[in-house]
């Protein structure tokens, strides 16, 4: 399969400032990196260096005010606000400090809905989201709405949601950071497990050092510079 040999992302001199009064502030500065499919990257640096901000770039959420982005080896920034969506919902996945997840549907309508929207058919959604809920140990959680859940269960609905249409890139932000120490391990180890069975390139910005020191590689974001690969 061709997709799955191509790099997951590669952020070629990325630059990205706000406005500040009469300043511009330089949040990322000419930031380079390269993350191949099955490999798990800890983003690492203290608050305000720009990890989010970096984040957004690559999830396409934010666009850069320089350099280029490549999702799958295809060029990314420029693209169309339709086709940078339509690239989000199909080859990127995102899991964040909080859940997220649709308080009003259930942990299998939670995985569900997000294949629908990318034009999978109700039945293979609510199949691919039972294979994935049994992947994370909720195969019998599947009708229960986010209260009824813990926060690690709820997390875990929020990582086989991120996964759910198969994506390149995984794309996480704290993602154990309201979560207490020994189910934060639980789930990192999950994702990790997942990440690699999968081949999914994930970067994920973290102030846990200890569970930064257990993924492949790290790479550390200071005043918006990248210091250290």
């Amino acid at each position: 399969m061709a997709a799955e040999r191509k790099g997951a992302l590669r952020l070629e001199h990325v630059s990205r400032s706000f406005a500040q009064g009469a300043a511009r502030l330089e949040v990322i500065k000419d930031a380079s990196l390269t993350l191949p499919r099955g490999e798990m990257v800890a983003l690492v640096g203290p608050s305000g260096s720009g990890k989010s901000t970096l984040l957004h770039i690559a999830g396409l959420l934010e666009r850069p005010d320089g350099g280029e982005i490549w999702i799958l080896d295809n060029p990314s920034s420029r693209l169309s606000d339709a086709r940078r969506t339509e690239l989000r919902r199909t080859a990127i996945g995102f899991v964040y400090q909080y859940h997220h997840l649709l308080p009003e549907f259930s942990a299998l309508e939670n995985v569900v809905l997000p294949q629908m929207i990318a034009g999978r058919s109700r039945r293979a959604a609510a199949e691919r989201a039972r294979e994935l809920l049994g992947l994370v140990g909720l195969s019998q959680r599947l009708r229960h709405r986010p209260a009824q859940l813990s926060g690690g269960e709820q997390q875990r609905v929020a990582i086989a949601r991120a996964l759910a249409n198969a994506p390149a890139l995984l794309l996480a932000d704290e993602p154990t950071g309201n979560l207490d120490q020994h189910t934060a391990d639980d789930v990192f180890a999950l994702l990790g497990k997942l990440v690699h069975e999968m081949q999914v390139g994930a970067l994920i910005a973290t102030h846990n050092l200890n569970l930064a020191q257990r993924m492949d590689r790290t790479i550390t974001l200071r005043d918006g510079v990248i210091v250290q690969l």
